[in-house]
């Protein structure tokens, strides 16, 4: 596996490696670091984890990997020098800002690829400030990302992706034969809520509001704009409303405004990115757990993971209308959906969830048997080893 990034922690690449050595694989991994002060190799759970240090420079060459192949090259050697020496049959490159260094080496050494899109990148990156921001706007262009994902997706063995919206928007764009993908989402462990301890302090913090919860990344693009002029509206209907939003972005500032414009500092709490073991007492403490994305063809074809963490712990459900979250929220009864960037259509199902509480204990229950039944890697992941098995290794 290629990671042109630091590990652990990365839980998709994590839960791939592990299925696939439990099925009888090794699994090498090539992966950075941004420190000088680095382990060299290890092996961590099972996979042997080979580390390159990543320079500040080579790191913002990243943001030009389809603009210049500077990138490319200064990667291309100790990528190579890796496959040599673990002696790979496949190469399992986790998403498509490596996949260039990665075919260059194909050229002379002999073996199988696996692109591995976590994301839509090249339609995402429109979204991405510096992309937007001068002078980056000059320089990057998602259009030759785009240009080359699809090269690569053509000249791979094979791809995984994350939901079937996404298997469905590459073979309509590229016309590439259906049994060539995989869907391999990013669903949690399936001992993950009985693993997990609750800190009683912060349920006990939040114990006398009614909280709407947000996990995660708070760029623009997310939707909590939404959410927040909902809080607004629904402040006179429900008193003790609470939006609690764990996580951060350069957005942050912005969403710090219109809080205090709309007058509702006492009805948000903002803090930041919190250590990931701390997550399920945020969703034990929450009433709603919210992922208001704003609809693009990322959004559409993707699953933010919260979404299985929330359902794991019995959380209740509230989405944008995003296909793919849609789709898995209706399909699993776990909560309810309201039409993205619709202050009004969120205030509006947020009350329902309020004044409903045995819909609110039935999604969770939903919930939970929803992740036991099918969304919990030790099933998900056997699709992953199957294609292996019949794709690549037989």
């Amino acid at each position: 596996m290629i990671l042109d990034n630091d590990f652990p922690p990365d839980p998709r690449v994590e839960n791939e490696a592990r299925v696939l050595i439990d099925a009888g694989m090794e699994v090498h991994l090539f992966a950075f670091s941004y420190s000088k002060d680095f382990v060299k190799q290890e092996i961590y759970k099972g996979i042997h984890v080979h580390r390159f240090y990543c320079s500040k420079l080579l790191y913002k060459l990243s943001a030009l990997a389809y603009t210049f192949p500077f990138y490319h090259i200064l990667l291309k050697k100790p990528i190579a020098e890796f496959i040599r020496t673990v002696g790979c049959h496949v190469v399992h490159i986790h998403d498509v800002q490596v996949a260039r260094a990665v075919f260059m080496i194909k050229s002379k050494i002999d073996f199988k690829v696996v692109l591995d899109l976590h994301e839509n990148r090249p339609e995402i990156m429109k979204f991405y400030k510096h992309v937007r921001s001068f002078p980056w706007k000059l320089l990057i262009y998602p259009s030759i990302w785009k240009k080359r994902e699809e090269e690569y997706i053509s000249k791979s063995d094979g791809v995984v992706v994350v939901t079937k919206h996404a298997k469905e928007e590459i073979v309509n764009r590229t016309e590439i034969a259906q049994d060539k993908i995989v869907v391999a989402p990013n669903v949690v462990e399936e001992d993950y809520a009985s693993s997990q301890s609750i800190d009683s302090t912060i349920v006990d913090r939040y114990q006398d509001n009614f909280v709407l919860l947000y996990l995660g990344d708070t760029s623009e693009r997310r939707g909590l704009i939404t959410a927040v002029k909902a809080v607004e509206k629904l402040k006179s209907s429900i008193q003790n409303i609470k939006l609690v939003v764990v996580g951060k972005s350069s957005f942050d500032s912005q969403l710090a405004q219109l809080v205090e414009s709309l007058k509702i500092t006492e009805q948000v709490d903002f803090l930041g990115w919190q250590q990931s073991d701390l997550f399920p007492s945020y969703i034990a403490a929450s009433n709603i757990c919210i992922s208001p994305l704003e609809r693009n063809i990322h959004h559409d074809t993707t699953y933010a993971n919260k979404l299985f963490q929330y359902m794991a712990l019995g959380g209740v459900l509230l989405v944008s209308d995003c296909t793919a979250q849609e789709n898995l929220v209706n399909e699993t009864e776990t909560g309810m959906v309201f039409k993205d960037r619709s202050v009004d259509d969120f205030v509006l199902k947020t009350l329902e969830l309020f004044n409903d509480e045995a819909k609110r204990s039935k999604c969770a229950e939903q919930g939970k048997l929803a992740v036991a039944q099918k969304y919990h890697w030790n099933k998900t992941g056997q699709e992953l080893v199957e294609y292996y098995k019949k794709r690549l290794i037989s």
